[in-house]
């Protein structure tokens, strides 16, 4: 999806409450060894998952044994978060506006979330709750468009499927700034360091199908426009020998840009 400005972001952040069930069934989960490599950059392991959605990386986080408190706006995303894991603290807030305490986390992670986070709000929010030498990282899944197939299918669905953040080169290139306030403000973190770590989605044609509806700029779409993406897409699987029967693996990477409190 394409990075949007300030005032075309609400449409958007605001469209997967509508699909929260289908979000929490069809979108992938994050690469252990990636959430595990940000959390121990972290001074301890209480961790805010910040735009937590229906609780994708919380679940990983609480996995690996991560003193975890999800925050998220959406009230129906946070209802499938809470449902599946009743075990973890799960609060109603944003980005620039966080629950919870100063200096009262030590990381603050954000899965597919942080570019909708205004900076320069959130800069300074963010860093009010964590702790002295705490850590913000964003983590995204991509694409691995080095997969000729996949490549393709990023060509027949368009930006609306497969975006600027939603491949390896254009994650780098679109995150390289992300942490900064665009509206001006000092920022609270100092340059960026990235890394990549291999992971996989099994899927079917179907259900790769029913994963990218699931993508806001396709869950905006007028109902005929979204309708006909999508059976373009159900043709474009059904003629790859790599998707057209049974189960296969969507080769993916889950990138991670993270951030240290300057």
């Amino acid at each position: 999806m394409d990075r949007m400005d300030q005032d075309e972001r609400p449409p958007y952040a605001s469209s997967f409450g509508a699909v929260a069930v289908e979000y929490a069934a069809h979108r992938p989960d994050y690469a252990r060894a990636a959430v595990g490599w940000a959390v121990e950059r972290a001074p301890g392991r209480r961790v805010l998952d910040l735009g937590a959605g229906t609780g994708k990386l919380t679940a990983t986080l609480a996995a690996l044994d991560a003193d975890v408190t999800a925050v998220e706006p959406d009230p129906a995303m946070l209802a499938e978060l809470r449902r599946s894991l009743p075990a973890v603290r799960a609060l109603a807030g944003s980005a620039e506006s966080i629950p919870l305490p100063d200096a009262s986390v030590d990381a603050v992670l954000a899965g597919n979330a942080m570019h909708w986070f205004d900076m320069a709000v959130a800069g300074p929010e963010i860093a009010r709750v964590l702790a002295p030498g705490g850590i913000l990282a964003g983590l995204w899944n991509v694409m691995d468009d080095g997969a000729e197939w996949v490549a393709e299918l990023a060509r027949v669905g368009g930006k609306a499927v497969i975006g600027p953040r939603d491949t390896p080169a254009s994650w780098r290139a679109a995150t390289a700034d992300m942490h900064l306030p665009k509206t001006g403000g000092t920022a609270r973190f100092g340059s960026p360091e990235h890394a990549e770590f291999p992971h996989g989605q099994r899927r079917t044609a179907d259900s790769l199908v029913a994963t990218l509806a699931t993508r806001a700029g396709v869950l905006v779409m007028p109902e005929p426009e979204r309708a006909a993406l999508l059976d373009r897409l159900r043709g474009f699987l059904a003629s790859r020998p790599e998707t057209a029967r049974g189960e296969f693996t969507l080769p993916m990477l889950t990138g991670v840009v993270l951030l240290q409190q300057m």
